[in-house]
């Protein structure tokens, strides 16, 4: 997905679904809570969430679904102690797409098929058109009716709301605020770059742990993209207000970078000791901190077999 008027050189396209993938799977209890409370309340957070990323490419690999983006699969118990499935399908895009209700069937009832547990389908729209809102699929023939209907989340709708945004500490309060601030500037940068600042700060003045706040300006940076001579501004002031307020959180920005340098070097280092590296284990590589990367490289030295790996990865966990 890209914006129609951005030169590839001058203005750097707008990345919506790999932020959105990366972030969900940070803050998934955030996301829960923050999106669908509900839901969030009947679940047991004492048990760690599986995500089943791996599984759910298992069961929608020959399906003719079309181009999927931040999908998740997500095993979770409920306060009850029952065992349940939850399909969280992250769908970030620009425009319509006539058969989105026909595709989140096709995911829940494949998913059904091969576990025979509940599903629940849950969708988010990206995208900027008011009144396309697929929360419904079916059909009726010769007395047989389908009806199968799933939630789904508008973004835009929070356009009316940012007051309200902008005092909630829930990471996902951000995400939104950062998505929307792409949406409504993607013909203006110099706009962009001051919401960029704006939000950036707002982490700041929030008084987030460390990690989030490197996390969340991942995703903004990520999200709100800038030409060269707007990003070597916004960087500048940014420097100028750490030196003001005495933090040095967006030394963040030398961390992120760090941390995609040791995260590109360690999967090229898997790749090459042990093959193809399948994105189950990739996405929990991926998890890891700086350190654990740079713990990661030696040791996978010493790996013989994809079982090394696997085993190194839950020591850690």
């Amino acid at each position: 997905m890209t914006d129609n008027n951005d030169n590839k050189n001058l203005n750097p396209a707008t990345e919506y679904d790999s932020p959105w993938k990366d972030i969900l799977q940070t803050y998934f209890s955030e996301f829960m809570q923050f999106f669908f409370p509900n839901a969030y309340n009947e679940i047991d957070w004492r048990q760690q969430p599986e995500f089943l990323d791996k599984e759910l490419q298992e069961v929608v690999a020959d399906a003719e679904i079309g181009r999927r983006f931040a999908d998740k699969l997500v095993k979770v118990y409920l306060q009850n102690g029952q065992e349940t499935w939850v399909l969280i399908h992250v769908e970030v895009q620009s425009q319509e797409e006539a058969d989105f209700a026909a595709r989140m069937y096709t995911y829940n009832y494949r998913i059904y098929d091969r576990y025979k547990k509940s599903v629940a389908s849950l969708a988010i729209l990206g995208d900027e058109k008011a009144n396309w809102r697929p929360e419904q699929f079916g059909y009726s023939l010769f007395g047989c009716r389908l009806n199968f209907q799933f939630p789904i989340i508008k973004l835009i709708d929070y356009q009316s709301r940012l007051s309200e945004l902008d005092n909630d500490n829930n990471p996902f309060a951000t995400v939104v605020m950062a998505h929307l601030a792409a949406l409504n500037t993607r013909n203006d940068r110099n706009n962009r770059k001051q919401q960029k600042l704006a939000l950036v700060q707002r982490l700041y003045e929030k008084g987030f742990e460390e990690q989030d706040v490197i996390n969340l300006i991942g995703f903004v940076d990520w999200m709100l993209t800038l030409p060269p001579n707007l990003e070597a501004e916004f960087k500048l002031e940014i420097q100028q207000i750490e030196a003001r307020r005495r933090m040095k959180y967006v030394t963040s920005f030398e961390r992120i970078a760090k941390l995609e340098e040791a995260l590109s070097l360690v999967t090229r280092l898997l790749n090459r000791r042990l093959g193809n590296v399948d994105e189950a284990l990739l996405e929990q590589v991926r998890s890891l901190t700086i350190n654990e990367l740079e713990t990661l490289a030696e040791d996978l030295l010493d790996f013989t077999s994809m079982a090394d790996l696997t085993n190194w990865l839950s020591a850690r966990g």
